[in-house]
């Protein structure tokens, strides 16, 4: 997937989105009803592009 051409606030809106997903899992007792290998690597790929950029934002913890 390519973000290149994405607005920042939209990279932005796209992490908190997946933040919110592993936040939920998290409170189902961490069943992962949501978060899965393909999240994470879709993840990778929204902070590498937001590292380019150089934009701030909270980092997801994976392993709570």
């Amino acid at each position: 997937m390519n973000f290149s051409d994405s607005k920042d606030e939209s990279l932005l809106s796209l992490w908190e989105s997946v933040r919110r997903q592993v936040f939920a899992d998290r409170a189902n007792g961490g069943r992962s009803r949501f978060v899965g290998a393909n999240l994470r690597a879709y993840a990778e790929l929204l902070r590498s592009e937001m590292d380019r950029r150089q934009l701030n934002y909270a980092p997801i913890n994976w392993s709570e």
